[in-house]
Order: C-alpha cells, then sequence, then structure tokens
C-alpha cells in the first residue's frame, strides 16, 4: 500500500487546498507516503509537509496586497519581468519575513514532486521538490504561468507552469505506485475549462517553441478529459476528491482578505468532513 497526495495549482486559489491541508494538520492524520503538486498547488503544498499549519493563509492575508509580492510594476521591470516579485516572494518571504522550516520539510518521510512543463518538448515533467533550496527555483518553474512569468531555466532546460502540460496529475501518482489517492481540486466538480483567451499572444511569445504551443491549443480538452477519467477513478473506488462548492467571484490574485479567509475556511471545513474518509484510506481501510 502506498498513500498519495495529489495538489491541482491555481494561483491564490490554492489556498482552499491549504485550508484541506491545515485541517489534516490540526486532526493529525498521517502524512503521505507520495505528494505530488503544480504551480502554487505545491508551492503552497510544502508547508503543509513541514508541518506549518495557516503558514499559506498568513503568507496571503499578509501580502497579497503588496506590491513587492504581487502587480504589475514587478512584471514591468526589466530586473523581475514577473507579475510576482520573484526575489521577494521566493527568497525574502521564505528565508526572512515568514521562515520556512527546511528542516521539516527535510524531515518528511516520503516523496515530494512539482509538475514543470518543459518548452522545447510541451511535455509534463516530474521532479523531486529538493528538501534545502533558498531560492525554490523549481518552485518558481512549476508556478511561472505563461506571460505573467518568464521562463525559468532548470539544467539548461527552459520550463513554464506544470499546469500547462498536466494540470492534476493523478496519473503521475499511479505511475509512482500509489493506490489510495486523495486528491485536492480548485475549481468545483462541474468545472470545465474553456480555450484560453491569450492563446493569440500566447501563439506568438512562444512561436520558437512549437510543441508548447500545440500543448496549450489543447490544454482545455486534455484538462476536462483528465478530471473525467478522475471521477471515473473515485467512482471505482480508487481515489477519495476534495473540491470547493464554489470558487465563483475569486480571481486567481484575489486581492480581498475576506474573500481569501473564507474560501480557506471552506477548505478547511472540507478537510474536517473529509477527514474520516482520508484516515481510513490511507490507514488501510476502504474507501
Amino acid at each position: 500500500m502506498k498513500t498519495g497526495l495529489v495538489l491541482e495549482g491555481g494561483a491564490f486559489r490554492t489556498i482552499f487546498s491549504s485550508g484541506v491541508c491545515d485541517a489534516f494538520l490540526d486532526l493529525g492524520l498521517p502524512m503521505p507516503d507520495y505528494t505530488i503538486g503544480v504551480s502554487a498547488g505545491i508551492a503552497y503544498g510544502v508547508s503543509y509537509l513541514s508541518g506549518q499549519s495557516r503558514r499559506n493563509l498568513q503568507l496571503l492575508t499578509t501580502y497579497a496586497n503588496d506590491k513587492r509580492y504581487i502587480g504589475l510594476g514587478n512584471l514591468l521591470n526589466p530586473k523581475n519581468r514577473c507579475y510576482f516579485g520573484l526575489k521577494f516572494s521566493y527568497e525574502t518571504i521564505p528565508n526572512e519575513l515568514l521562515p520556512f522550516d527546511y528542516e521539516a520539510f527535510a524531515a518528511y518521510p516520503g516523496m515530494a514532486e512539482a509538475v514543470v512543463t518543459n518548452l522545447n518538448t510541451g511535455r509534463a515533467e516530474y521532479l523531486p521538490v529538493p528538501r534545502y533550496d533558498e531560492h525554490f527555483l523549481l518552485l518558481q518553474a512549476t508556478c511561472a504561468i505563461p506571460i505573467m512569468f518568464p521562463v525559468i531555466h532548470l539544467n539548461g532546460q527552459p520550463y513554464l507552469d506544470g499546469g500547462c502540460a498536466d494540470a492534476i496529475p493523478w496519473c503521475r501518482a499511479l505511475e509512482m505506485g500509489c493506490d489510495r489517492l486523495v486528491v485536492v481540486l480548485t475549481r468545483e466538480r462541474d468545472y470545465r475549462r474553456k480555450p484560453d483567451s491569450m492563446l493569440p499572444l500566447i501563439r506568438r511569445r512562444f512561436r520558437k517553441y512549437p510543441r508548447f504551443v500545440e500543448t496549450m491549443e489543447h490544454r482545455a480538452e486534455q484538462y476536462n478529459q483528465n478530471r473525467a477519467d478522475l471521477f471515473a477513478l473515485e467512482q471505482a473506488g480508487q481515489a477519495l476528491i476534495i473540491a470547493p462548492e464554489s470558487t465563483a467571484g475569486f480571481s486567481r490574485t484575489e486581492r480581498d482578505l475576506n474573500k481569501i479567509r473564507s474560501l480557506w475556511q471552506a477548505g478547511y471545513f472540507a478537510g474536517q468532513h473529509a477527514a474520516a474518509a482520508v484516515r481510513d484510506l490511507w490507514t488501510g481501510s476502504e474507501v
């Protein structure tokens, strides 16, 4: 038996997942053997694996309206070229202002992977999250939303947001031997992705990466099919899915602190509600 946790991305909507994970921590649920996340899913997920309950809630409620963290000025800055302040977000906050517990994360006995999209191949790659990285470079790459982020290079290869190629990597969890999956989504169960309105700009901006452009052109179709297959897996009793009831009116770069707290609380309540089933699943009972 190998337990797995899969965390969808969604920028600030991922505060729902943080609420779920914080409930798991508060209730003392066992940690999964394997954790995989996309974009903010794993960027926030490492705080769960380090046992830092409510750290992500504190982060967003403190910095969501801080121009050093997010804002157009960061994107226009030639030394940053990202809607988020990269150094502030991935170095200053975790290393100085809201310390990340590297030691606790290193003590997590399971495996943690992040999904990135290789621009040359247009395919998803699954990379282990370093236990000590004061620059969080892999987490920058998995969070690198096209247009809003610069291309992030790792080992000589160009990468962007893992959600471009594999937004809900439950298939990877199965490939890694997990047979008891908990999947936390950041969209409602009836959500269907529409083709990206930014496709014309993406075609121009990334024309030297034709395979990546092709991936983006088919992204909505692939995402919707992936969800349909996941729900079929749930019906077969092979996965437990936790999803928000509503994210209506919540932007992926939401600035309203009341909305942020509310979506976190919705996640926390959903985590509490699912806790008994998750515990049974991860400790060996049937779903």
